[in-house]
């Protein structure tokens, strides 16, 4: 009995060892930044929507993207963000939400004398998709708060999404990156490892159990 209740304490905690381990992971990115080509205006009333896909069963967590800023200190603090299954929404699948909690990354300035930033909103929502869609930023906010004072605009990094802008239609694509995690998950090599090695370690004090039992004429369970 001590045997068994050994074995089945070691399997459960073994097993427990083994269960998937689901990490934050980057689902979809565009590419890297540019930052010297152009950029697109996401305030004052203009939009930028660019296609994805993220594959199967993840959870959109996170956002990252760059943006032009013709002031050092006059930097973004929130954007509205849709999810959509065309660009700028699309139905029945449609998701948007304002972005807060920014982290501002100074990038360094370009030819033209903008400050390029990267924006990175972390943990700031929890989005359930799968496959493709489209990605809008617009009514971008900045310091000063969300007048027209201050031109936010998306760094075109001419990726391989396909983006549009809506007053103008189809233009080259934006940097940004999606994070989150994936509902499907495998255990860990090292885990594995262990539930095996595990496993052989019951076998053998059972297997050494029953040799001596064997050897010394001992009734394994009653009645003997």
């Amino acid at each position: 009995m001590r045997i068994a209740s050994l074995s089945l304490l070691t399997v459960c905690c073994l097993l427990l060892a083994v269960a998937p381990v689901m990490a934050d992971t980057t689902l979809y990115s565009n590419g890297p930044y540019n930052g010297t080509a152009d950029a697109w205006t996401i305030n004052f009333g203009f939009s930028v929507s660019d296609s994805f896909n993220v594959g199967s069963d993840p959870h959109v967590k996170s956002l990252s993207f760059v943006y032009w800023d013709a002031s050092s200190t006059d930097v973004l603090t929130t954007v509205d963000m849709q999810i959509g299954s065309t660009s700028f929404g699309g139905t029945p699948q449609r998701r948007g939400i304002t972005l807060g909690g920014v982290t501002n990354t100074f990038l360094g300035a370009n030819q033209f004398g903008y400050f390029l930033y990267q924006a990175d909103f972390l943990s700031a929502f929890d989005i359930s998709w799968s496959g493709p869609g489209y990605l809008t930023l617009s009514n971008a906010c900045t310091t000063s708060g969300c007048s027209v004072s201050n031109p936010i605009y998306w760094d075109e990094n001419s990726g391989p999404s396909t983006a549009y802008e809506n007053t103008l239609g189809s233009i080259p694509s934006e940097a940004f990156t999606l994070g989150g995690t994936r509902d499907t998950t495998t255990p860990e090599p090292s885990s594995v490892m262990l539930f095996g090695s595990g496993l052989l370690g019951v076998f053998g004090v059972l297997r050494r159990k029953l040799m001596g039992s064997l050897a010394t004429g001992a009734c394994l369970s009653p009645p003997c």
